[in-house]
């Protein structure tokens, strides 16, 4: 029986990297079926993303992969792709990233399984029943911040969740939670930031004038919409635009832009590269 895996894997550049990495799975019996990679001239990095077949279990290549890496200074991940990517869903008042990224999930366009939803409002509930998805209502305050991000963590955990996404959760993330999820929490953002900061950013953006909207989705991290960016997209805007539909317009991109995030993660195609991402779509 032969098990599908991605090998995700980073190190300093040298000679011989492709070679080394092809040998090594020829020798574990691998049979390649897409692979990318890339030099990164600016840190000295090599990366690469190897999609293989092999009948040997996860335990067993995780072993020799150990072996194998240590000489180049390799830092490397290794996945079964059988099942979809089991996923937690914030989400507050806003749902058409929500909405979006379920209908997509249940029509078979992301290898995602979205195993709970948690928001700080009720108003999703119906939706999250309507996809049989068990909804989680934590409301949050300044005096109950720590206490409702222990139980959304206890979720996550629970469910065995490897990707959290933020779609349009608008509470602040603690540097606690960021610190646990690092890596595997995915924002939507309006690309406004930080021009136009703080409530009804659409609105500020008409008053404006903008002839570009957008939408950024980046990783998660302590420092406030800086994570690494893993998607941008924007559409144009004129001067006959109501700002319902610079909002309307908005929220497609924002729909649009963390899919593709999602699903990137979800295939295992996007590597840290330091303060930046590496996407081999």
């Amino acid at each position: 029986m032969t098990h599908a895996y991605v090998l995700n894997l980073s190190c300093p550049d040298q000679l011989g990297l492709v070679h080394a990495v092809s040998g090594f799975l020829l020798e574990h019996s691998g049979n390649i079926e897409e692979a990318a990679q890339y030099n990164d001239p600016a840190t000295g990095l090599f990366f690469m993303r190897v999609q293989f077949a092999c009948a040997q279990s996860h335990t067993a290549l995780s072993e020799h992969l150990t072996t194998f890496a240590q000489p180049y200074q390799m830092r490397w991940n290794l996945s079964a792709t059988a099942q979809p990517m089991p996923t937690v869903i914030l989400v507050s008042r806003e749902g058409h990233c929500l909405n979006d990224l379920l209908f997509r999930w249940k029509s078979g366009l992301l290898p995602v399984d979205i195993r709970a939803i948690i928001s700080n409002h009720r108003d999703f509930y119906q939706l999250a029943a309507s996809y049989n998805v068990p909804f989680h209502h934590i409301p949050v305050t300044a005096a109950t911040k720590a206490q409702a991000e222990a139980r959304q963590y206890d979720i996550i955990q629970a469910e065995g969740a490897e990707l959290v996404v933020l779609a349009r959760y608008m509470q602040v993330l603690s540097n606690d939670l960021c610190t646990k999820l690092a890596g595997r929490a995915i924002n939507i953002h309006h690309s406004f930031l930080p021009s136009f900061k703080g409530a009804k950013p659409y609105y500020q953006a008409h008053d404006r004038g903008v002839k570009l909207i957008g939408a950024t989705a980046h990783y998660v991290t302590a420092d406030l919409d800086e994570g690494p960016i893993i998607e941008q997209d924007v559409t144009r805007a004129d001067h006959k635009d109501t700002v319902e539909a610079l909002t309307a317009r908005g929220r497609d991109t924002e729909s649009q832009v963390l899919a593709r995030a999602v699903k990137w993660h979800s295939e295992h195609r996007v590597l840290l590269n330091g303060h930046k991402t590496v996407i081999f779509r």
